[in-house]
């Protein structure tokens, strides 16, 4: 298998440029929720993309599963990409938006727990190893090339043994969002009672409902929404481009996982039909921590010029993910997609009140009743029988 992967080190095509120079223009980019006018915060827009964590190709980890492979070359690139939307998540979620990064500068240690969240290693919950085994439970070879919604799938399910961060994790179906389902995933009892971290009775979320998204909610989980789409049948429509750049506005904006037949990239931003991305497709050696405890982390930040994309050139098939910390954030969110996106005579994604009476109940996801971390329980791909598999909504097309 080693010999098999190593062949494509050199051979990763990149289907871009560079953005070495920025022409000097009056035009906005927007990078997740932030805005920058490109004509006099050159370095603050490329200080705020290079504060992103940056997850590539890696190598010479130990073998995934025992006798699995040891790098993810020429298959990994949607994993990374899932975890650079994760990441940006839980940066939002310890240490704010506005939090930025710079070269050889001590870090907060929420920001070091965070990074050791995704070292390439068994027993880091979602590192390579433990997306790549769940993957088995949607469906997946290990080995095999991930689509957005198994990967948005495989970040939900392991977000289930992650006490830490504590996150509520929610993919959509059919293109809709319903309101409801989350208010009841992420509406929990305060910690201090017997019963924390429950959901409050239907009663009550049913009752705080009737007066409106902004009902009192006892305590909020910190929600990472994914939303997979297809946006057309084999090349983006351009109906849909105006409400896709519009997400990329949102304070909520994780980006999106996208990109070409079988070469994922995570999209930050755009300037003007031109999508900022971060590419996965380098290869760098496995890092781990250091005797003190701390994660070297200079090759988890592109220090590089950023890349871009022609939006008519992505793929139709994408997830976008948006992080809504308290629930004044979601209800914020909703309104902006019903300003926004709802416009539009041929819709991105559609948010409703109530949960579809055609579809099953909605349960929220629940770790299963085991003894062992998250890292211990899907060590054997024989244990991932617990989960339910989920058919892939949509892959990128081959």
């Amino acid at each position: 298998m080693e010999s098999v992967l190593s062949k494509y080190e050199n051979q990763i095509t990149i289907f871009t440029d560079y953005l070495e120079e920025y022409s000097d223009t009056d035009e906005l980019v927007w990078i997740l929720g932030k805005q920058h006018l490109l004509k006099t915060e050159k370095s603050k827009l490329l200080s705020d993309i290079s504060a992103r964590l940056w997850f590539t190709y890696r190598r010479k980890f130990s073998p995934i599963g025992g006798t699995g492979p040891s790098s993810d070359v020429g298959w990994g690139c949607m994993l990374r990409c899932g975890q650079m939307m994760l990441a940006q998540a839980l940066i939002c979620r310890h240490l704010g938006r506005d939090w930025n990064w710079e070269k050889q500068k001590e870090q907060p240690k929420e920001y070091q727990r965070i990074l050791q969240c995704f070292l390439d290693r068994k027993d880091c919950c979602y590192s390579i190893h433990q997306m790549a085994q769940m993957g088995v439970g949607e469906g997946k070879s290990i080995g095999e090339w991930f689509g957005p919604n198994t990967v948005a799938q495989v970040l939900k399910k392991l977000a289930l043994f992650d006490e830490w961060n504590s996150l509520a994790v929610y993919v959509s179906m059919d293109n809709t969002v319903v309101i409801e389902d989350i208010k009841k995933m992420c509406c929990v009892l305060p910690l201090s009672a017997d019963t924390a971290g429950e959901s409050p009775p239907d009663s009550l979320i049913a009752s705080n409902q009737s007066k409106g998204t902004s009902a009192y909610c006892p305590a909020w989980k910190p929600l990472l929404l994914i939303v997979p789409l297809r946006l057309g049948i084999n090349q983006i429509n351009p109906v849909y481009v105006d409400a896709f750049k519009e997400c990329f506005k949102m304070p909520q904006s994780l980006g999106a996982l996208g990109g070409k037949p079988n070469n994922a990239y995570y999209f930050i931003g755009f300037l003007g039909n031109e999508l900022i991305f971060l590419d996965p497709h380098t290869t760098q050696t496995f890092v781990d921590t250091e005797e003190n405890g701390t994660v070297d982390d200079q090759t988890f930040h592109c220090l590089q010029s950023p890349q871009r994309m022609n939006i008519l050139n992505l793929d139709p098939s994408v997830a976008l993910g948006f992080f809504c910390k308290e629930e004044k954030d979601f209800d914020n969110w909703c309104s902006l997609v019903q300003k926004e996106i709802l416009k539009e005579n041929l819709r991105m994604f559609e948010l409703v009140q109530k949960h579809p009476s055609h579809w099953p109940p909605f349960v929220p996801p629940a770790k299963p009743e085991v003894t062992t971390t998250g890292a211990e329980f899907i060590d054997s791909t024989e244990q991932l029988e617990e989960f339910d598999l989920e058919e892939d909504f949509e892959i990128l097309s081959v």
